[in-house]
């Protein structure tokens, strides 16, 4: 148990080193590109990428979690898999360049075909190198896999931001789409060193497509609920809205969904293998939820408060239409944190039929409240998705707990903490929003409000809330955990 605890703990502060060097290259992309691009020019590419996305969530068919929970996975299995992650790749490339031109229809823009037949490829590149990353992760190396996606994020971000300079516009935002996983795949390739054998079909793949098909299901019904706004918004109020709408939308989601993805990467794996364990599965959920939830919550408030900044600074002045979007939308990112960990935890215990009906629920709230929303504009749907994810958050969390082994007062209490601590680090950092000479730069503003609330909140938590044994436990089991990651 203290192996798996350290080797654990030790890949996931791997991970949120690396996820946290990728944001930064990511927000000085957006920076940059922010400048250069045109809202237009995003609103262009999040009309494909919405259609691609529902494309992309069948595009390894859930193969990736299921080969990550298995207890044991052969060589046969793993080719057989990879054979399988290639071939869907290849039907979806092909079905999403049929499905140009309809696209192309439907939003009555007809510079949308040439760009999903370019972003079409990105599934069978990626589908090259599902089955590498599996073996990374099941091997725990996480040092390995951050080194591979910082490099390849670099690459991308250089000839995305190169292309926006020489004047491509929003060719330099495909750029980016398609250069990111094509470098990822190869470098997935250099690292593992695996080379499939012949496709077969092996005993164990029935069970995996089973559970592979339910996690499909549910990471369809999830992306609708978070991408029905966006696909609405470019039908009936055109590019320039949904770019708007679409950078705020990723300023907001950006953040909590790379937290997300790095404690649970690491998470996933490691319940998946205390599944047998309700008491350890259990422990280990908790804390995971909790360290999500402490990062996120003061970028919710941070985000809420300080919008006109963080706009300024991230995107530029001609975004400011988009800053009362961002605002609106700032409480999503506690949501999405509170909720997203429970889906570590139904897969990991195999509950992928739950998790399927959750997302029915949610995906028909949500629809339901766009399509309220709608009328207004984007301000209009960002209020009517604000609204619907925060009035969703009780009933899924009960539903999504039940029967698990995780109760409901420790799922609540491990919000408390950090709650009190934002509660006073916002005190403090709006006290010095309302002081400080409104003459300063946006930059130095922001750095400003969101110091001083980031020292109260930091302070807060480790000297009066009594989370510093948490935080102490985690990285003394980091350092002197032998380092299985690289």
């Amino acid at each position: 148990m203290q192996d798996l605890k350290r080797r654990t703990v030790r890949a996931g502060l791997i991970n949120v080193g690396s996820r946290g060097l990728g944001f930064v290259i990511r927000i000085l992309a957006l920076m940059v590109l922010g400048r250069l691009l045109t809202p237009e020019d995003y609103g262009l590419v999040t009309m494909v990428t919405a259609f691609t996305g529902v494309l992309n969530m069948f595009g390894c068919f859930g193969l990736f979690q299921a080969a990550i929970q298995r207890d044991v996975l052969s060589e046969e299995e793993s080719s057989s898999l990879f054979w399988l992650n290639l071939t869907f790749g290849a039907a979806l490339t092909l079905t999403a360049i049929v499905a140009a031109p309809m696209v192309s229809a439907f939003y009555r823009e007809p510079r949308l075909v040439a760009i999903m037949d370019v972003i079409a490829f990105t599934f069978i590149i990626t589908a090259a190198g599902v089955q590498h990353g599996v073996l990374l992760q099941r091997r725990l190396a996480f040092g390995t896999s951050a080194k591979i996606e910082i490099s390849s994020l670099v690459i991308a971000t250089a000839i995305s931001v190169g292309m926006a300079k020489a004047g491509f516009g929003y060719w330099a935002i495909v750029s980016m789409t398609i250069s990111l996983p094509l470098a990822m795949t190869i470098g997935l390739w250099f690292a593992t060193g695996w080379v499939p054998g012949r496709p077969r079909f092996v005993s164990g793949l029935r069970s995996m497509l089973q559970f592979g098909g339910g996690a499909t299901l549910t990471g369809f019904l999830s992306y609708i609920t978070i991408n029905i706004d966006k696909l609405l918004l470019g039908r009936f109020w055109g590019t320039e809205a949904t770019g708007l709408y679409s950078r705020a939308f990723y300023l907001i989601n950006f953040p909590t969904e790379n937290l997300n993805n790095t404690i649970g990467e690491v998470a996933f794996a490691a319940l998946s293998r205390t599944r047998d364990d309700l008491d350890r599965l259990r422990r280990y959920f908790l804390k995971g939820y909790s360290m999500v939830v402490t990062l996120t919550l003061p970028l919710t408030v941070v985000c809420g408060l300080f919008a006109d900044d963080v706009i300024l600074v991230v995107l530029g002045p001609q975004w400011t239409s988009a800053i009362e979007i961002f605002r609106i939308l700032a409480p999503t990112i506690l949501v999405i944190a509170i909720s997203s960990p429970l889906g570590w935890l139904l897969n990991a215990l195999g509950l992928i039929r739950r998790g399927v009906y959750l997302g029915l629920f949610s995906a028909s709230f949500m629809i339901v409240g766009i399509v309220i929303g709608l009328p207004y504009g984007p301000r209009g749907v960002a209020l009517a998705y604000s609204t619907v994810m925060v009035l969703k958050l009780v009933p899924i969390s009960l539903w999504a707990l039940h029967g698990t082994g995780v109760r409901v007062r420790e799922f609540v209490g491990a919000l408390a903490c950090p709650l009190v601590a934002c509660a006073v680090a916002a005190l403090v950092g709006f006290g010095v929003h309302s002081l400080r000479p409104p003459t300063l730069l946006p930059f130095f503003r922001l750095m400003l409000d969101a110091g001083s609330f980031g020292a109260t909140y930091l302070a807060m938590l480790l000297l009066i809330v009594g989370e510093k044994a948490l935080y102490l436990d985690l990285f003394r089991s980091a350092r002197t955990g032998a380092d299985q990651t690289a």
